[in-house]
């Protein structure tokens, strides 16, 4: 239950971004719980992996490299999801920074965070 929650508080999330920043275009509710499932999947699987190889950069940068990983795997997102377009890299990087602080209050507020 708690998964499909936050599923759908994530496409929610997502959906509302699009209206807000102007680099990002979702078709629908539907895409964007797709996006949400796709995001979800990437970060399971493909980002342990880009921060493994990214391991030194990211100990110089102090961590701040980590925001570049995420807007990468956000464009990798729209690769995949066809109706979900972000228009450059830094657009991207601002989404994913808002995306995550918005996750994070919307899930304090629903007292399902970790």
């Amino acid at each position: 239950m708690k998964l499909l929650l936050r599923l759908l508080v994530t496409a929610a999330l997502v959906l509302l971004l699009s209206n807000i920043l102007t680099g990002v275009h979702v078709a629908s509710f539907g895409t964007a719980v797709i996006v949400a499932v796709v995001l979800g999947l990437l970060n399971i699987f493909i980002k342990p992996i880009l921060v493994l190889l990214t391991l030194p950069v990211t100990f110089v940068t102090l961590g701040l490299f980590l925001l570049v990983i995420n807007a990468v795997i956000i464009l990798l997102c729209t690769k995949i999801v066809g109706g979900f377009v972000v228009d450059t890299f830094w657009t991207a990087l601002i989404f994913s920074i808002i995306l995550s602080i918005l996750q994070s209050l919307t899930y304090k507020i629903l007292g399902d965070d970790k």
